[in-house]
């Protein structure tokens, strides 16, 4: 079974629901997965006991049990397609030395 880091943020309790509503992050090879979870309880469900049937909704959906997501794919930096470095010096050097472009 694969274990995915999971970060839990903006824990609320939704009183007119009776429900515990959180957005829940999972945390996957290089990615992360976003997911909206509520778990019906009552308010008076010890947050460590709420905590843990968010972690497991989030994680079942993450398994791809369906559910609404947003994903973000950490970007590299982007590769060079064979282009020299740009060099700053030597392009002042040749912008100096274009014909025509001397004062009086």
């Amino acid at each position: 079974m694969k274990t995915c880091k999971i970060q839990l943020n903006d824990v609320i309790y939704n009183a007119a629901e009776q429900c515990f509503e959180a957005i829940v992050t999972v945390h996957d090879t290089g990615r992360s997965f976003k997911y909206a979870c509520a778990i019906n309880a009552p308010i008076s469900t010890s947050f460590s006991d709420a905590a843990l049937g968010l972690a497991k909704q989030a994680n079942r959906r993450h398994l791809g049990r369906g559910g609404m997501r947003s994903e973000i794919k950490r970007l590299g930096p982007d590769q060079r397609a064979g282009r020299p470095r740009f060099d700053p010096k030597s392009w002042l050097k040749r912008v100096a030395n274009l014909p025509g472009l001397r004062a009086a």
